[in-house]
């Protein structure tokens, strides 16, 4: 609670906004980096009204071209027309801290939490966030994508594993594809963020462990290795299962792959089926549909990130992020 209170202080100078948290690897125990940035994501219904006002708070949080070339309909337009409808404002001094955030808008968190239509946003809250204002229980919504993310690394993994190994499948989803990881991230991210955050993950994906093992798709190991062992079911029941509970747009993709058909579930509803013919050409498709998907969103936030940052905020940035990289190849 303290720490949220301390990082909510940002809100106090910029407008009203409808939800709000804090996410990224400055947030972890065991980073030990004081200048890292502090990331912010932060819904709001109008990003077009919300700019506006913004602008008349903190005009020096934008990049100055778009000053001279429009203001908000170019800040909005950059973010939804080029990005996947995040417009991020870095480099932004807050107090002693130097933060980064992004503004969406609500429909558009909404529906990629649901339907993982650009896998931007729902690839972050699959990882902890410190929530700091939600006025429309976006955390409560928040457990669809949690139980889509535990199905997509189950398929993922093998038959066997531990808990650990299930965390950083799914803190590695949004990373699947994302260009930034070939020359610009920190190789050891994904197990920095699983083991600086165990418990935090245990948190959120217990609940669903254990609703799988209720359902037979997952039992438990009785070795005596401190970390959990987790065995899972890999018959073609389970795995077609597991494909139902993904969100839509990533059965459409699977769908487009390897087929689908149409079926009238017991309450006359129409659903259409991926086809499944076994486990294995199963996985390798739905590894390419979220390769593909992330790699497309990365692509277009990265292109409208340079636009809207600006030449200077974007060079130190990418230095930065490269910086990072490298030491972790050394």
């Amino acid at each position: 609670m303290e720490k949220k209170n301390e990082l909510g202080g940002l809100l106090d100078i910029l407008p009203p906004v409808d939800f709000c948290c804090s996410y990224g690897s400055s947030l972890l125990p065991n980073n030990n980096d004081k200048g890292s940035m502090v990331d912010y994501m932060i819904g709001v219904s109008d990003p077009l009204q919300w700019h506006n006002q913004n602008l008349k708070m903190n005009r020096n949080h934008y990049a100055s071209w778009m000053m001279q070339f429009g203001g908000p309909k170019v800040i909005t337009g950059v973010a939804e027309s080029i990005g996947v409808g995040v417009h991020f404002n870095p480099y932004v001094t807050w107090e002693d801290r130097m933060v980064k955030y992004g503004v969406i808008r609500m429909h558009n968190l909404v529906q990629d939490l649901l339907n993982w239509e650009s896998f931007y946003l729902s690839g972050r809250l699959q990882k902890p966030v410190h929530i700091l204002a939600d006025s429309i229980d976006i955390e409560n919504l928040n457990l669809n994508n949690l139980r889509a993310a535990t199905s997509t690394a189950l398929l993922l993994l093998p038959s066997e594993f531990s808990e650990e190994d299930l965390y950083a499948k799914i803190c590695s989803l949004s990373y699947m594809g994302d260009l930034r990881m070939f020359f610009a991230e920190d190789k050891n991210k994904v197990k920095r963020i699983v083991q600086g955050q165990f418990d935090l993950f245990q948190k959120s994906y217990k609940p669903f462990i254990d609703e799988y093992a209720a359902k037979d798709l997952l039992r438990f190991s009785s070795s005596s290795d401190p970390k959990v062992q987790i065995a899972q079911d890999c018959a073609l029941p389970a795995t077609r299962s597991l494909v139902s509970s993904l969100p839509s747009s990533v059965r459409s993709g699977m769908g487009m792959r390897l087929g689908d058909e149409v079926k009238v579930s017991e309450s006359g509803r129409v659903i259409r089926e991926v086809v499944i013919g076994s486990r294995e050409e199963t996985v390798e498709c739905l590894r390419k549909v979220l390769r593909r998907k992330v790699m497309v969103s990365s692509a277009r936030q990265a292109f409208a990130g340079l636009l809207s940052a600006g030449a200077v905020n974007s060079a130190q940035y990418l230095t930065r992020k490269m910086g990072k990289a490298l030491k972790s190849w050394m």
